[in-house]
């Protein structure tokens, strides 16, 4: 008997990182893991355009996606979708304004990226895009 092959959810996401250092996570409404902000690419769009539009209706923060550098594609088990996987296209901004939650965002916060804060987190946050961003801050130091 074969194992069923997950369902994947194709999504834009960016590791924000403010002036301090730290990295913005949100969580949606009725949900209890943070995760990195972003969403689901529409059949017509490219990433980072979807990364812009969402990043624009969740956070009201809009962002010319030629400044976004993509980190690469990244898969992990979807957080609140179980039996799916979600294939994420990561993306590097660096902001320095405020944020609001707007639409399914019900919180955002910052946390060092060197620490998970104590949180609930995604599988895709805490198993690889944090991971990767603490190893690219030592390739650097």
């Amino acid at each position: 008997m074969s194992t069923p092959i997950p369902a994947l959810i194709h999504i834009a996401a960016a590791l924000l990182i403010g002036p301090d250092g730290r990295t913005l996570l949100v969580r949606k409404r009725g949900t209890e893991a943070f995760m990195q902000p972003g969403g689901k690419i529409e059949a017509h769009e490219q990433p980072a355009h979807a990364l812009a539009r969402e990043l624009e209706e969740e956070l009201g923060l809009v962002i010319d996606p030629a400044h976004a550098t993509f980190l690469g594609q990244f898969s992990a088990p979807a957080a609140n979708e179980p039996g799916f996987v979600v294939k994420a296209e990561i993306f590097l901004l660096s902001i320095d304004v405020d944020v609001t939650p707007a639409a399914e965002i019900e919180e955002v916060i910052w946390i060092d990226p060197a620490t998970d804060g104590d949180l609930v987190l995604a599988p895709l946050t805490r198993d690889l895009i944090l991971p990767f961003y603490r190893t690219s801050l030592t390739a650097t130091a």
